[in-house]
């Protein structure tokens, strides 16, 4: 099934069917659409989607829509990006960052 869209969209009503129950690591964008540094981030997350389709979920969580999930993680600045695998954390990275870190995080929890 061809999807050009690869970027999943988490919420809190499917968080842990999607990120926690994976068998794959799961990178969480946890942003909103007012905040500038988010928008900046997007794109790179777009462009990691697309680079691990088939060995890892990559997806956004709308901290506005979904204030469960990003309370349950301690998101208290965003951009936040979290890796998960098997259900844990096992990166944090706050703000901005260079796509090549979040890549080393994936590959590692690969």
């Amino acid at each position: 099934m061809a999807d050009t869209h690869t970027t999943q969209t988490f919420s809190d009503a499917e968080f842990q069917q999607d990120v926690l129950e994976s068998g794959q690591p799961v990178l969480v964008d946890f942003w909103a659409p007012w905040c500038g540094p988010c928008k900046m981030v997007g794109p790179v997350i777009e462009e990691l989607a697309t680079d691990f389709q088939g060995q890892a979920k990559v997806g956004k969580l709308n901290v506005d829509d979904n204030p469960k999930t990003a309370a349950a993680y301690g998101i208290s600045s965003i951009p936040t990006v979290l890796i998960f695998q098997n259900g844990e954390v096992v990166d944090r990275f706050i703000g901005v960052q260079p796509k090549g870190n979040y890549a080393k995080a994936l590959t590692g929890a690969a």
